[in-house]
């Protein structure tokens, strides 16, 4: 009966060194998995933060979306969300196109092969309009916002739009055009932070999805209608030389 009750005790001695080997291990691993986030993520902040001292390639666009001469791009962002869309009266009936599409959308960098989120893209009023602002200014304005300093800047369509289709830097029939926008305003971040003070224009490029939808939106009883289209795109910011 002795030896039974010894060859238990040493069971179940064992048992618990295999589980805390087995917990020590699961440990090391969270906290190898935490320690690469925080160097990913602290190259992200770095990558972000000095961004505005880099300059990188933009693809090759059409005259009409192409910033002037002395403007290089120094960041980008590939954004997922998507284009609102509000059925609204006209002489003839409704339609989804009355107002420009309202953009909700995160811009996303890549780290070490990992997705961070670095910039917000919304619609707000420009409270630091400057001379390029149209006059009198809309109730909102398409916005990006940092998401490392919360610095932000406001834009307006400048040149043409490309039709999404008709050029390699714009490729995806039918979805929503590709723009060059103009700063019209910008704030720096409570902190300080000035990331986005910087941008002078902002390409939207490789749009994917977002266009209004064909139906649901024809006649008087249609007004009223929402409709959230997702959409991708990539958004390269410039600044000048």
């Amino acid at each position: 009966m002795r030896s039974f009750i010894s060859f238990i005790k040493f069971g179940s001695q064992n048992q618990q060194i295999s589980l805390n080997s087995g917990q020590q291990t699961k440990t090391t691993v969270r906290v190898r998995n935490l320690f690469v986030a925080a160097v990913a993520l602290a190259c992200a902040l770095g990558t972000v933060t000095s961004a505005s001292a880099q300059k990188i390639s933009s693809p090759a666009t059409p005259i009409g979306i192409t910033p002037p001469a002395g403007n290089s791009a120094f960041l980008v962002g590939h954004a997922l969300g998507t284009q609102g869309y509000v059925c609204l009266p006209t002489p003839t009936g409704a339609s989804w196109t009355v107002n420009n599409a309202r953009p909700e959308a995160t811009l996303f960098a890549k780290v070490f092969g990992v997705d961070f989120e670095i910039i917000t893209h919304f619609l707000s009023p420009d409270t630091n309009p400057n001379t390029d602002a149209p006059n009198p200014l809309p109730a909102g304005s398409a916005t990006w916002q940092s998401s490392l300093d919360s610095s932000m800047v406001w834009a307006k369509q400048s040149g043409t739009p490309l039709v999404a289709g008709t050029d390699s830097s714009c490729p995806h029939t039918g979805s929503i055009a590709c723009l060059l926008l103009q700063n019209i305003g910008s704030q720096k971040g409570p902190a300080g932070g000035k990331v986005m003070t910087n941008v002078s224009f902002i390409q939207r490029l490789n749009t994917n999805g977002g266009s209004a939808p064909v139906d649901g939106c024809s006649v008087s009883t249609d007004v009223g209608k929402q409709a959230l289209v997702p959409y991708s795109a990539d958004y390269y910011f410039f600044h000048q030389d």
